[in-house]
């Protein structure tokens, strides 16, 4: 792999020279340029997770309020349904409550699919981002976001990563994956990845050879944290187990997985494979970083980001401790709010607080969706979003199921919206050619709807194609 052979490490001190120049200097200034404020973010997150609950609830009313406001003004969708619920007045008066909240309707993504331009605040300070959800729910969507909301994630995730000990440059694998590093290699990224100690191997080529040269690349590096999709660690933890060679390296404090469930066999491979704890991180792309795993095994929620919400099948609050779906105010959306938004997933909040004394609410389990890997025909393993990328990019995918039936044999299922076209399907095809070899067969079919697997669960990318042996407990859980 091009690109791996830097990764050597030197002496301690310039390692250690290296983390300071990152931390101190590398990351502000890059957060100075792009107009994000998110040490300013990162500092108020240091103190507020320590205060009591009732202080963290009555700073995200303040927050809601604010977002409410930007919402009234600025998005004229969401600033009818406000006005409907009669929260103009609430607004003027006083902060808003939860029960004042719960008079508007929850916000679906077809909702935001179908009044996305009308939910947006189009001078937002600092300007609207086009992004994509990652489309493993089934509905890609395209949104805005702004620089609170960049600088929220990011304070989020630098203060949880402190949690373990892990900051600001400090070494750290990225086992990641996205469009850019299927197609060429983006050498501005390159760059900075190396100037903020980076190290980002692709997840959507991880053939056997390409698992072996990252096993060394981490040996080499010698990161502090490793951090990626939980299946496709689980996938580099089994290939390194299957040859015979540990991933601890010295120094390694932790690894963060995200974007999909860890489930047990998961979390005891990685922790075998890499000698250290593994912590879960959940958030979504419309939604941003929403919760990160304690030392203790605790799951709290960024509650100074997110209001969640967990209702019932009739959209009423369950009680601490049952199960229902998430529904979630992004408090720092402010490019295009999302306000009461339905996720899709399903979890449960505990009654009892944070073991650490953080005031932060503790999420007891999430059910999330599961994806799956797709297998080339040369053998190389792809994390299930190599090919979702490609569905949600098409114009007119509503929703979609993707289904390897073998190496050579692909099903499409689409449910179409008003915009799908012979030029959609001709990307589909092409897209997926391209991810999988030009010999590959694609059954598409245009089909009304999409039901859940038997066992309820969601799953978007199936594929029928068996792992080698050795790798099989990296594909643990419903589907395994």
């Amino acid at each position: 792999m091009a690109g791996i052979s830097f990764v050597e490490v030197g002496s301690d001190m310039a390692a250690a020279l290296r983390s300071a120049l990152a931390r101190r200097v590398v990351y502000p200034l890059q957060e100075r340029f792009l107009g994000r404020p998110t040490f300013e973010h990162l500092d108020a997150l240091e103190a507020s997770q320590w205060l009591p609950r009732e202080a963290i609830e009555r700073l995200q009313m303040e927050k809601l309020a604010a977002l409410l406001k930007i919402a009234l003004a600025h998005c004229p969708w969401h600033a009818e349904r406000i006005r409907a619920a009669g929260l103009d007045a609430v607004l003027g008066s006083r902060l808003p409550t939860l029960e004042d909240l719960r008079r508007l309707p929850p916000m679906t993504k077809e909702d935001a699919r179908n009044h996305g331009e009308a939910m947006r605040w189009k001078e937002v300070p600092g300007g609207g981002f086009r992004y994509n959800t990652g489309g493993s729910s089934g509905q890609p969507l395209i949104f805005q976001f702004g620089r609170m909301r960049q600088a929220s994630d990011a304070a989020g995730r630098i203060r949880a990563r402190r949690w373990w000990g892990v900051d600001v440059g400090d070494r750290e694998v990225y086992l990641w994956g996205a469009p850019v590093e299927l197609a060429r290699t983006d050498r501005i990224k390159t760059l900075r990845d190396r100037l903020l100690n980076q190290l980002v191997l692709n997840a959507f080529d991880m053939s056997a050879a390409h698992m072996d040269e990252y096993i060394g690349a981490i040996h080499a590096f010698r990161p502090k944290c490793v951090y990626g999709y939980a299946s496709s660690v689980a996938l580099l933890a089994a290939h390194a187990r299957a040859r015979g060679r540990s991933l601890a390296v010295p120094g390694l404090r932790v690894v963060c997985t995200t974007g999909e469930p860890l489930y047990p066999d998961q979390r005891a491979l990685i922790s075998g494979a890499f000698g250290v704890p593994v912590a879960n991180e959940y958030g979504s792309r419309d939604i941003g970083f929403t919760a990160q795993e304690t030392p203790q095994g605790e799951l709290l929620l960024m509650s100074e980001s997110v209001l969640l919400e967990v209702l019932d099948a009739q959209g009423r609050p369950v009680a601490p401790g049952e199960t229902g779906e998430a529904v979630m105010t992004g408090l720092c959306s402010d490019a295009q709010p999302f306000i009461r938004y339905r996720t899709g997933d399903r979890l449960r909040l505990s009654a009892a607080p944070a073991s650490c004394g953080r005031g932060l609410h503790v999420i007891a389990e999430v059910a999330g969706r599961s994806t799956d890997f797709v297998v080339r025909e040369d053998g190389t393993i792809m994390h299930a979003l190599a090919v979702i990328y490609v569905l949600r990019a098409a114009e007119g995918v509503a929703e979609f199921k993707l289904i390897q039936h073998t190496v050579r044999d692909i099903e499409v299922r689409v449910v179409p919206d008003a915009r799908w076209s012979e030029a959609s399907a001709a990307a589909v095809e092409a897209g997926l050619r391209a991810r999988l070899g030009n010999d590959l067969r694609i059954d598409l079919r245009l089909v009304e709807s999409i039901p859940p697997e038997a066992s309820g669960k969601y799953r978007y990318v199936v594929s029928h194609v068996p792992l080698h042996a050795d790798l099989g407990d990296a594909r643990c859980g419903p589907q395994g």
